[in-house]
């Protein structure tokens, strides 16, 4: 099952042309076209509505969500103040497992994701098995002690997954790798959040 899902993964980088793994990082080196028969032929011309849904996906790739998930928080942005697009991606960031895996607690959302639904996480104290538990500034999240031991999050306190990500942890994060220990110290903007979209076409799909 998890050469499948690693299989998977691998074809929808190459499909978005972006990178969703460290796994697929390096197949896309050597295959940087789409999978298929056809991948190294020309493309026909897409029509913007072609454009503008593949921006959706690759943002609800990034950050692992299904359909449902993405329409949801995009009817949350649109209530909030400022530009429709930024706030999605700033919601979507404080998400709880995506901070996990900024903080390098995690190697990829999918893990990240797996390590708060197994409840390894607590937020201020409390455990929290959701996912899309939204962090407020000023919260702050770890893995839980009895977890810690495991070797899955000894192998994150020796920084093994931040070295693997192409990215650095980011300012609106105050983090102890070695206790694994985060703090969401104000929210995210747009430009700071490494996240390869974008945001004004994926309005305008959602705005159809």
């Amino acid at each position: 099952m998890a050469v499948r899902r690693a299989r998977r993964q691998v074809r929808e980088s190459r499909a978005l042309g972006l990178a969703l793994t460290p796994k697929a990082a390096k197949y896309l080196e050597k295959r940087p076209y789409p999978p298929g028969e056809h991948g190294r032929g020309r493309r026909r011309t897409e029509s913007d509505y072609a454009i503008r849904l593949r921006e959706k996906q690759r943002l609800r790739a990034q950050y692992g969500l299904r359909e449902k998930q993405i329409a949801r928080a995009f009817q949350d942005a649109r209530r909030e103040p400022g530009l429709t697009g930024e706030a999605l991606v700033e919601l979507l960031e404080v998400r709880l497992d995506s901070l996990v895996l900024r903080s390098g607690f995690a190697r990829t959302i999918f893990q990240a994701r797996q390590v708060v639904v197994h409840r390894h996480v607590m937020v201020d104290g409390k455990i929290v098995d959701r996912p899309s538990f939204r962090v407020k500034p000023g919260q702050v999240f770890m893995i839980k002690p009895k977890s810690q031991p495991l070797v899955p999050f000894q192998v994150a306190a020796a920084g093994a997954h931040r070295d693997a990500q192409v990215w650095q942890i980011p300012d609106y994060l105050d983090v102890n790798l070695e206790r694994l220990r985060a703090e969401l110290t104000r929210r995210p903007k747009r430009a700071e959040v490494p996240v390869t979209c974008d945001v004004q076409l994926v309005v305008e799909h959602y705005s159809r």
